[in-house]
């Protein structure tokens, strides 16, 4: 499409629809497309922001990319190629001939999952099929339709065959793709054979998938180059040419510069052809001169032919630099020599920093809460044009508390943000002029001003105030550890001594414990309660929700059983007298490890001897939460377990005010996490 060109509004719609876009309110992700008046936004896939088609009557007035976040253009284009959204593109010829191929490709199997009693299976394929006639006879293709690609397309297709006869095509590490190649092929089998025994499956869908025989062929007709870091043997694929690479990275000097030219030396003199890589040419000019003081002459932007031994300094971006050793070739940049390059922040990152501030009133809806700087709370009515001192222009109209009503020229925009609050509640509305509004400012900030001065007071008291520094692992510990079912990761042995360590020394601990999920936190943090146990110390389980409270419960109990450690769970699965009786017998000193969920942040809970808190899923709970429990004990050591760390947390532990330890490593044989997206049952 150009600018300047005719386009029908509602046959560019239905070409929309047909190739697989989804219309959106507003569009924020790729495949999406809404439509308001004249005005068109699109997301193609094959681009890094939206476009915007302004039409005036049927002409293309203009096409201009914009930021999704802050809806604010950023280029004008004078044309866009406009490709489809979707895997699966097919007329309806095309379709119904993909379902006459798939019914009589599942006939013999709706058969045999009858006659093997599996009724219910065999009704569900025979359903699916019957959803995907009536959906194609409907209108076309539609969502999950990639799933047929096999029946729809029986000739097997691949990237490679968008390629021109002569080009090269490079294989990165061929014994990896190999590797990707079977292990996605088993996995999807065993998928298969599972779903299909629900029902949930089509016998053929396995094509879907290039096999390594097809690849195989396919690159044999086409010249290819291999590079490789590991030996190329037992390869299937003919590979008419291969390079093994053998490289390294450099060292980064951070600055020193005897290290650096001490090293620019060493590599001179084996001969080695060093390039620097500057990020613009007058640094290069400079460097050049900084390199002359040592002895070193150095070439910038080089015309003539490259020799062994020199040093070359080449405009350029690269993030690191590496060392060729059979090619003897170093590539060195900026941030090897100097430490991290300091670079411009861009708009888009200085835009984010504006809050949920509007840029457009395009972000609005009539019925809209906003917020205005100045009086507060008020209710988005729409645009009206008004005529002020003799000049027409457009207001966005804002409903207050009463029959009070603000015009916001639509060029003050940014004096708005979008209300903020919990879904389906309805705020009240701020009256103009009141002071109701600047009220409720000077308390937020206050509020603010005080959790802040509490938490300084809390980490200044907890730092100088003396903890219980636990003893040295028990022979009962180390049986306790030994007999955990499986092989610990290094990552958990290593996070776990940091623990201990913490744990033996006199400063209260305050540790930040990040994972994914199955990695292992909840058995690092079992054995550290052990050891908290073990000296005769209490233990508190903070966790979000009562059916991971449940788990921990009954996980803590499996671990411990055969140890004297009494385990107890308060939850709103306790009845109130048992709720206080558990919480009688902490307070007494006769429960060693409690868990329980927001329950234990109420007034009536009270420990006998704490010496442990471990929160789990610390992202869950608000500031005020987590410290509720540290304020009753100054000293308690805290472990923190979670997956994804909120930005305060992660700040504390960045800069130094909390410990962190990291589980990278995923135990031995550990599932993946597999989601799979199924008709509703």
């Amino acid at each position: 499409i150009k600018v300047g060109e005719q386009l029908s509004l509602k046959e560019f719609l239905e070409f929309m629809v047909q190739v697989g876009y989804e219309r959106a309110e507003l569009v924020e992700a790729p495949g999406q497309f809404s439509t308001r008046g004249g005005i068109v936004d699109f997301f193609p896939l094959t681009e890094s922001n939206p476009f915007r088609i302004e039409l005036f009557d049927d002409e293309i007035e203009s096409i201009r990319q914009f930021d999704p976040l802050s809806q604010r253009s950023q280029e004008i284009r004078q044309q866009i190629m406009v490709g489809p959204a979707r895997e699966v593109i097919a007329n309806a010829t095309v379709a119904k001939k993909g379902i006459q191929r798939l019914e009589k490709a599942i006939t013999s199997v709706i058969e045999r999952l009858a006659k093997e009693g599996k009724t219910k299976a065999s009704r569900e394929v025979r359903s699916r099929l019957e959803t995907w006639q009536e959906r194609i006879e409907a209108g076309g293709l539609s969502e999950g339709m990639e799933a047929l690609v096999s029946f729809l397309y029986p000739q097997a297709t691949t990237l490679l065959d968008y390629l021109p006869d002569q080009a090269l095509v490079i294989l990165d590490e061929p014994q990896l793709i190999q590797q990707e190649l079977e292990g996605c092929q088993q996995e999807f089998l065993q998928l298969g054979a599972s779903l299909l025994e629900d029902g949930k499956f089509f016998p053929g869908q396995e094509n879907n998938l290039v096999t390594r025989d097809f690849l195989s062929s396919q690159l044999a007709a086409r010249q290819t180059l291999a590079l490789s870091l590991l030996p190329l043997r037992g390869l299937p694929w003919h590979l008419n040419n291969s390079l093994s690479l053998s490289g390294r990275t450099v060292p980064r000097f951070m600055g020193q510069v005897d290290s650096a030219t001490a090293e620019l030396r060493q590599w001179q003199k084996a001969r080695n052809l060093v390039a620097i890589i500057v990020s613009d040419i007058k640094q290069g000019e400079q460097l050049r001169q900084a390199l002359l003081d040592y002895n070193i002459i150095a070439i910038v932007n080089p015309t003539d032919q490259l020799a062994a031994g020199q040093v070359i300094i080449l405009p350029g971006e690269l993030t690191n630099g590496f060392e060729l050793t059979q090619g003897h070739l170093v590539v060195i940049t900026e941030t090897d020599l100097f430490g991290q390059s300091r670079r411009p922040q861009t708009a888009k990152r200085r835009s984010k920093t504006r809050g949920n501030q509007l840029e457009t009133f395009t972000d609005l809806k009539a019925g809209d809460y906003v917020v205005h700087a100045t009086h507060g709370i008020g209710r988005y009515k729409g645009v009206e044009r008004l005529t002020v001192a003799g000049v027409q222009k457009d207001y966005l109209l804002i409903q207050y508390a009463g029959e009070d009503r603000l015009y916001v020229p639509t060029d003050q925009v940014q004096l708005l943000q979008k209300y903020i609050g919990a879904e389906g509640h309805a705020p009240k509305l701020n009256k103009i002029g009141g002071s109701e509004w600047n009220r409720v400012k000077a308390r937020v900030k206050q509020s603010v001003k005080d959790i802040a001065q509490e938490l300084i007071e809390l980490y200044a008291a907890r730092e100088s105030s003396p903890g219980y520094a636990f003893s040295p692992d028990t022979v009962w510990q180390h049986e306790f550890e030994a007999a955990f079912p499986y092989e610990e990761t290094a990552d958990q042995l290593q996070s776990l001594e940091e623990i201990k360590q913490d744990m033996s020394s006199p400063r209260p601990m305050d540790r930040l414990l990040c994972g994914d999920v199955g990695y292992g936190k909840t058995e690092v943090a079992l054995r550290a309660a052990f050891k908290a146990v073990m000296d005769s110390k209490q233990v508190a389980v903070l966790v979000p929700t009562t059916v991971l409270a449940q788990q921990h419960y009954h996980t803590f109990q499996e671990r411990l059983k055969g140890y004297p450690v009494t385990v107890e769970v308060i939850s709103r699965f306790k009845t109130a007298r048992e709720q206080k009786q558990i919480l009688a017998r902490t307070a007494l000193g006769q429960v060693d490890i409690l868990i329980g969920t927001h329950r234990m942040l109420s007034g009536d809970v009270s420990f006998r001897d704490l010496g442990l808190l471990i929160v789990d899923e610390e992202q869950r709970f608000g500031v005020a939460h987590k410290e509720r429990l540290k304020q009753l004990r100054q000293n308690v050591d805290v472990l923190t377990l979670t997956a994804t760390p909120i930005p305060r947390t992660l700040h504390m532990a960045l800069a130094g005010a909390r410990d962190m330890s990291l589980i990278e490593t995923p135990p031995e044989d550990r599932y993946p996490v597999q989601t799979y997206v199924v008709e509703y049952s």
